[in-house]
């Protein structure tokens, strides 16, 4: 009745307003479950969305132990009753824990988290008449609702209905039905997961005794009452699976979560919205049969597992759930243990009287007897000092730590050598040019040859200008005997004024500021072909080419004037004679800037 009154009095002073009271019912609400015509599917969506909007399913079942036991519930009968108080200290330190153990990049109100699992806990409770909030009904809705494995939670679950000797007692297991059933409830899935006094005795044989193993058959083949828990968790496994196929009914690119498939038409195939909702099309009825897939697997892959299954490479049936010993383990009796600094078999002798003989009147003499016997094997050991295993140890240590400063020290060495060697040949690197730019022997000897380059530069472009008007007068001269040859051939020749020669050789000063392809404007045939170059030809092949052409055509023309007498040829012969000079020059000039080039180039 105390019990009754405290919790009354917790739930009639709620921490939060009666607006809040409700408030994850209505954000349930909204999500539309009750559209789902499968009673499993519509039980674990609801009470997977619980688990999510709650945050238990970042809470394993080891943290729920954890908590309970800080509770002090541990030390409680399981139909005992507890206080909302109690209940929301629990589900707090719950939730601070979890906040702690988070990362920064994910956090969560513990507050706002607290008040909902409570509330939602309190309307369970409520959801059956005449219930009360007690220890058992609190272990078995946590342990239903947090996260972690099926196992491990199963495994908590027969360790509160077995007895010591790891047997399920009906009693226990059938009040753990009736706390654990007020989940679905509460949900308003009585009808198909309510709770019933049969129950108990329908989900394991009789005339057998249940022990751990039996019991976590509940994984692969659970019973009717308890179908919707391991599909809640199969639901929390393939929330991120993506299925890279098309829903025949929705026609969606793609399905995340569960894929069903139908064993009668050929490639249909549904997402997990469209078969729990029970939509069909086509020739497909919803009384075909459909198999569940919880990942894709391609046919390339699908065909090495069945040639591995068929050449009995693996197995082809993996256990639902590791085997356990059918004994259950004994827990230690930590109560009687005190620390102490004994040796081994001291510790083993105390410790045996300590637990033998804690009664008995006699405990101080043995006590005095373990402490003489101590003192007295002490002294023995004083005779050689130190032990022997213990020595051996320092020694090797003592080696090791020489090895480790011996290597250090040349290390180092190896390291400063390297950062000598380095130095000079920096400084060796740094000194070579310089040495050869500050060097003044060598520093007159190139600004001399320079000089003497743009000497000779200089000279060949006089010769190339004298070398252009004494072109110009020959092509006058050769103008002037072809007009007397075609006049009279057989008249003899008169020699030219020498004011026409004159005339002819005196080029005007502005000819010159021209370039050369003007200057050459009245000049033809293979003269103005030598001369005509572009801007960025070179000196030297101009005047080698030149003077060629140059040689050539004199030479024939001194041919032809000799055979004949002509007058006009001492004049020719005087400038076949500067021509050769030219030409001399030129290849000399050619000769030293071609030696400059090569050794001493720019």
């Amino acid at each position: 009745m105390e019990e009754g009154a405290q919790r009354d009095r917790g739930r009639g002073t709620p921490a939060t307003p009666g607006a809040e009271a409700r408030q994850i019912f209505v954000e349930l609400g909204e999500q539309n479950f009750d559209a789902i015509c499968l009673s499993t599917y519509r039980t674990a969506c609801k009470l997977r969305y619980i688990q999510k909007r709650c945050n238990l399913h970042l809470i394993d079942i080891y943290n729920v132990i954890e908590a309970v036991r800080d509770a002090g519930l541990n030390a409680v009968e399981l139909h005992a009753g507890i206080s909302v108080i109690r209940l929301e200290n629990l589900v707090s330190s719950l939730f601070n824990q979890l906040s702690k153990r988070l990362p920064t990049t994910h956090t969560i109100n513990p507050r706002e988290s607290t008040v909902l699992l409570v509330e939602f806990l309190l309307a369970a409770v409520d959801s059956e008449p005449d219930s009360r909030l007690t220890v058992l009904s609190v272990k078995a809705m946590l342990s239903m609702l947090c996260g972690g494995k099926l196992v491990d939670k199963l495994r908590y679950v027969f360790s509160q209905v077995s007895d010591s000797g790891g047997v399920l007692v009906q009693s226990k297991f059938d009040g753990f039905l009736r706390e654990a059933l007020k989940l679905p409830t509460a949900l308003h899935e009585g009808p198909s997961f309510g709770y019933t006094h049969t129950l108990a005795r329908s989900c394991f044989p009789q005339h057998k005794r249940v022990m751990l193993n039996m019991f976590l058959d509940i994984v692969a083949d659970p019973p009717q009452c308890l179908v919707w828990l391991p599909l809640m968790h199969r639901m929390a496994n393939v929330e991120n699976v993506y299925h890279p196929v098309s829903c025949s009914y929705c026609r969606g690119n793609g399905m995340t979560g569960f894929r069903y498939r139908c064993l009668r038409c050929r490639g249909y195939q549904l997402c997990q919205n469209c078969f729990w909702r029970g939509n069909a099309s086509g020739s497909h009825s919803n009384k075909h049969q459909m198999k569940e897939h919880s990942s894709w697997k391609s046919p390339a892959t699908k065909l090495g597992r069945a040639l591995s299954r068929t050449l009995g490479c693996v197995s082809s049936r993996e256990p639902p759930h590791p085997i356990y010993p059918e004994e259950p383990e004994r827990t230690l009796n930590l109560a009687n243990i005190v620390n102490c600094c004994f040796q081994s078999d001291v510790l083993q002798c105390l410790s045996s009287v300590c637990y033998s003989s804690v009664n008995s009147p006699s405990r101080q003499d043995e006590e005095h007897k373990l402490i003489a016997r101590y003192t007295s094997r002490l002294a023995e050991t004083d005779g050689t000092g130190v032990i022997p295993n213990r020595s051996i140890n320092f020694d090797v240590n003592k080696q090791k730590r020489e090895l480790i400063a011996q290597l250090e020290c040349k290390n180092r060495e190896i390291l400063a050598e390297i950062k000598r060697l380095r130095a000079e040949h920096d400084a060796a690197c740094q000194s070579s040019p310089e040495k050869g730019s500050t060097n003044p022997t060598l520093l007159a000897e190139l600004r001399l040859l320079r000089q003497r380059k743009d000497e000779l530069e200089q000279r060949m472009s006089s010769l190339q200008e004298s070398r252009r008007e004494l072109m110009v007068q020959l092509e006058g001269l050769m103008k002037l005997l072809k007009a007397q040859a075609a006049g009279s051939s057989h008249a003899s020749p008169s020699r030219p004024s020498p004011s026409t020669v004159r005339s002819v050789g005196a080029v005007s000063p502005q000819a010159y500021m021209y370039p050369p392809q003007d200057s050459l404007a009245g000049v033809g045939g293979d003269v103005q072909e030598a001369f005509a170059q572009g801007p960025r030809r070179n000196l030297r092949n101009d005047l080698l080419v030149a003077a060629d052409s140059i040689t050539n055509t004199v030479s024939s023309l001194v041919k032809e004037l000799h055979s004949g007498k002509h007058p006009a040829f001492a004049l020719l012969t005087s400038l076949w004679r500067t021509l050769l000079y030219l030409a001399n020059v030129s290849n000399t000039a050619n000769s030293i800037t071609s030696t400059m080039y090569l050794n001493y180039p720019k």
